[in-house]
């Protein structure tokens, strides 16, 4: 094993200049996470365009069962990369090959499980989702194609986050940019009646095609002499099992933070549903909701893209005692997200109108000029809490690349379940759905306040050890 590692990359995370690095890992990390970001964002603008805002609310009540897949895969990929970053650092070569072994098993024997369930349980899970009337039929429909794209869909996220962790980030970036360019491609032609005329299905098919494209891409390169992950496949059903607790532990706090997105998008679902004046407008603004989580997530990207680029960094040098490294690439990190955060909520508040006309259907005039003003409003109010998460995201991201899962739990936890469940549910009985979007903004200024400040502490922390060293 020791042969196969890459000595350039290794070289790469322990010597050349700290801003340098975090640049070049940041930006094809930053372009891959758009382009992840562009899978859910192209599928809810075709089908808008195809179908109308009814359709876009079914994307929404099938989201949940996604992110839960992402979720298993972000648990497995950031667990089983701290682990490898760590032992490529002090050269544990057993280790790394155990960990990419483990997290691959682990992985599929997970995904099938939740895939399962799913499909037994479909209807069940729709009405507990929020579906109403108007967009359950085409929550089903997309749902039960979408259930075969699982397995790669997860399997994906994983061997992303063991790539970057190796240092090969531009690999990382062309397998998320394959799988979205497929999807972008294919939509149209499988939605709209001049194509395949397949409505909803389409987007789910294009969906499925992608993502099983950007797997197989990325797991080929995992074979390559270039790689220092070399999956062994005569051992690749061993599972390790001290490896897979320290990786589902320091995974965890990921898990948590996706697997609560799917918790809160339930939430929100059901709260629209129970305030919502009339059932009509409780799928428009279901459909409200799903925009505005898609646009969130395509416009902070980038600034996540960066933090991605930090976590080798962080767990490479930190497993090499190079605690200077740890604190520069933390510092600088930092002070790039906190800019481009605030850069991010300027934008919104200047561009959410015409944001939001992207995603109506001409021949549903209508209803346009609601959909526009309630959803550029509400994403308004979304977005101010948007620099507030800056500290949080660095603070959680770094405890996992130095293997503090605990650290890293609590602290993603916070905003997604100890703060947002309650707010929502005490806002929304005052103001009503209004209520639903301060609350966003409630738990991302509480909570980044809290973590500025034990930000701060940490820092404070690690610069008397370099002090002591």
């Amino acid at each position: 094993m020791a042969t196969s590692v890459n000595k350039k990359n290794e070289t790469m995370l322990k010597e050349m200049n700290i801003k340098k690095l975090l640049i070049k890992l940041a930006i094809p990390s930053t372009l891959a996470m758009i382009v992840n970001a562009l899978y859910n964002l192209v599928d809810t603008f075709f089908v808008s365009l195809g179908l109308g805002t009814d359709a876009i609310g079914a994307l929404t009540i099938a989201y949940p069962i996604q992110l839960i897949v992402l979720a298993i895969g972000l648990m497995l990929g950031v667990g089983s990369a701290s682990v490898f970053s760590r032992a490529f650092g002090r050269k544990d070569y057993d280790t790394m090959k155990k960990a990419v072994n483990t997290a691959i098993i682990l992985n599929i024997s997970l995904t099938l499980i939740i895939s399962f369930i799913t499909y037994i349980y479909l209807d069940d899970l729709l009405i507990f989702f929020g579906a109403t009337s108007g967009n359950i039929a085409y929550a089903r429909d997309y749902l039960l194609i979408i259930l075969i794209a699982l397995v790669p869909f997860s399997l994906g996220v994983m061997m992303n986050n063991l790539t970057r962790a190796e240092g090969r980030v531009k690999i990382a970036m062309w397998s998320l940019v394959i799988g979205a360019g497929l999807n972008i491609i294919l939509d149209p032609i499988f939605i709209f009646d001049w194509g395949f005329n397949l409505g909803v299905k389409g987007a789910a098919y294009a969906t499925l095609i992608g993502k099983t494209a950007a797997f197989i891409f990325i797991f080929l390169q995992a074979f390559s002499r270039k790689s220092s992950l070399r999956i062994d496949l005569k051992s690749i059903y061993k599972i390790d099992l001290s490896a897979a607790k320290e990786m589902i532990l320091i995974g965890a706090p990921s898990f948590a933070r996706v697997a609560m997105g799917s918790v809160l998008i339930i939430l929100v679902n059901n709260l629209i549903k129970d305030y919502a004046p009339t059932e009509e407008l409780a799928t428009d603004y279901q459909a409200i909701y799903g925009v505005i989580n898609r646009l969130i997530r395509f416009s902070l990207m980038p600034g996540f893209g960066l933090v991605q680029g930090m976590v080798p960094i962080v767990g490479y040098n930190f497993g090499a005692k190079t605690y200077r490294r740890v604190y520069g690439v933390i510092s600088y990190a930092s002070k790039l997200l906190f800019i481009y955060f605030t850069f991010a909520l300027i934008m919104i508040m200047f561009f959410s109108e015409p944001l939001f006309s992207i995603f109506t259907k001409a021949e549903d005039a209508t209803n346009i000029e609601r959909f526009i003003d309630l959803g550029s409003k509400a994403f308004r109010i979304v977005a101010i809490g948007f620099s507030f998460v800056t500290y949080q995201v660095v603070l959680s991201s770094s405890y996992q690349a130095m293997g503090y899962p605990l650290r890293a739990f609590l602290v993603a936890l916070s905003r997604r379940f100890i703060l947002f469940i309650p707010f929502a549910i005490l806002l929304t009985y005052i103001m009503g759905i209004d209520g639903i979007w301060w609350t966003f903004v409630v738990a991302d200024v509480v909570t980044g306040t809290i973590s500025f400040i034990v930000y701060k502490k940490e820092m404070l922390e690690l610069k008397s050890i370099i002090v002591r060293l």
